[in-house]
């Protein structure tokens, strides 16, 4: 295929994942990945039973799947990049040459995790940025900036740190986000909106402080309206699940949003997930609503 019409084809296939996810709230399930169509002709965008996709007609690599635990060695390193393990059999043919091809002419690809079962979180456009062959590995950059880094295997301290900010943004963040609403059935925890693009993952400790670790139970599923009502403590959550609002929000007059949405919601409880395992920390909560009740209460 010419390579100009193989990158246009990518372009458009990296659009509809990222617009497909973010329809969803930031994930993809496989069947759609498996059942994707381009101008009629089917061209699935994962392999079958691989963590590697690369369709006959493409010279580069189209996707690799990162699996926490998995059967290879992949492994984000301490610099934002990822070693992405060289598939099984010969380092220089099959799987292996695609995704060198990829290095060699630039072509983006789609990372996929996945942590849940048949549950893809993608991060795309990523780029091949190096080839350790004595490793068996390639590095993997999360920005198309580190395709003109000369040795991008040994980043500079601002070059590290910018990599490591990418990695939270581009790659925890939106982990978080999936783990988070699935464990929430995909609707907010206060109002039980179920549109997957108008809901985020709540950070109950803020991930800034150190215990603000990206777990399920440090996260809540809110809207977009409550999320920032959250951030802003006008609206505070108490370990024993309960809606609270604060009191000169509740005085205010200022239409239905704020009826309906904000003040008809005190003293509510919060659907919390299914699985016990998954549900909020009632410490992290009490923690978060002693800030709240200070500031607001």
């Amino acid at each position: 295929m010419d390579s100009m019409l193989e990158a246009a084809l990518r372009r458009r296939i990296i659009d509809w994942v990222v617009e497909r996810s973010e329809a969803n709230g930031g994930f993809l399930h496989r069947d759609e990945l498996l059942d994707f169509h381009l101008d009629g002709a089917k061209l699935p965008i994962v392999d079958y039973s691989r963590g590697i996709r690369n369709p006959a007609a493409f010279e580069s690599t189209l996707s690799i799947i990162s699996t926490p635990h998995g059967p290879y060695d992949d492994a984000e390193s301490d610099d934002g990049l990822l070693h992405y393990a060289y598939r099984d059999g010969d380092s220089w043919s099959g799987d292996n040459r695609k995704l060198r091809n990829a290095l060699s002419t630039g072509m983006p690809l789609i990372l996929f995790r996945k942590e849940i079962p048949n549950i893809y979180t993608p991060v795309a456009p990523v780029y091949v940025v190096d080839d350790y062959p004595e490793d068996r590995q390639f590095l993997i950059a999360l920005d198309e900036s580190f395709t003109f880094v000369p040795d991008p295997g040994h980043l500079s301290v601002p070059q590290k740190e910018y990599a490591l900010r990418l990695a939270k943004q581009r790659l925890h963040q939106p982990v978080f986000r999936t783990r988070v609403l699935l464990a929430y059935d995909t609707q907010c925890a206060v109002c039980q909106l179920k549109h997957g693009s108008l809901l985020d993952a709540a950070h109950i400790v803020a991930d800034s402080d150190e215990r603000g670790i990206p777990a399920v139970t440090n996260g809540l599923a809110l809207c977009k309206i409550h999320h920032a009502t959250y951030d802003q403590n006008m609206m505070g959550i108490d370990a024993d699940y309960h809606v609270v609002i604060a009191l000169d929000l509740l005085e205010e007059i200022d239409g239905p949003m704020l009826k309906h949405g904000l003040q008809e919601m005190h003293g509510q409880t919060i659907n919390v997930p299914r699985r016990r395992v998954d549900r909020p920390d009632p410490e992290r909560l009490a923690e978060r609503f002693a800030t709240f009740t200070a500031l607001r209460g």
